[in-house]
């Protein structure tokens, strides 16, 4: 037989996961969920900052209000919040070019 026309199986099928990707995948949903609350916290904590500190960070007291009206209880505030930070910088970039 000629060495071209040898093959060699090799059984590379999927490995079992360990047990600390098992672990890891388990307590996936809770830690999204602990997330998802220390977020919403620190976003609760944003209320008390005045207008001048809101705007410093990209942000007005009213994007603070509706990422609470828009998101519910299992969805993180903070990612409409970073939305509407990128929106208004990206609406001070380009208004220079407006007038």
């Amino acid at each position: 037989m000629r060495t071209h026309e040898q093959t060699l199986e090799l059984d590379c099928g999927k490995l079992a996961p360990t047990l600390m990707q098992r672990l890891m995948a388990a307590f996936a949903p809770l830690a999204t969920a602990l997330r998802i609350l220390r977020n919403r916290s620190q976003v609760n904590g944003l209320h008390e900052l005045d207008d001048n500190q809101l705007r410093d960070i990209g942000l007005s007291r009213a994007d603070v209000t509706s990422a609470f009206l828009a998101s519910t209880f299992f969805e993180d505030p903070s990612e409409h919040l970073t939305q509407a930070a990128k929106r208004r910088h990206l609406l001070a970039i380009m208004r220079p070019y407006r007038d």
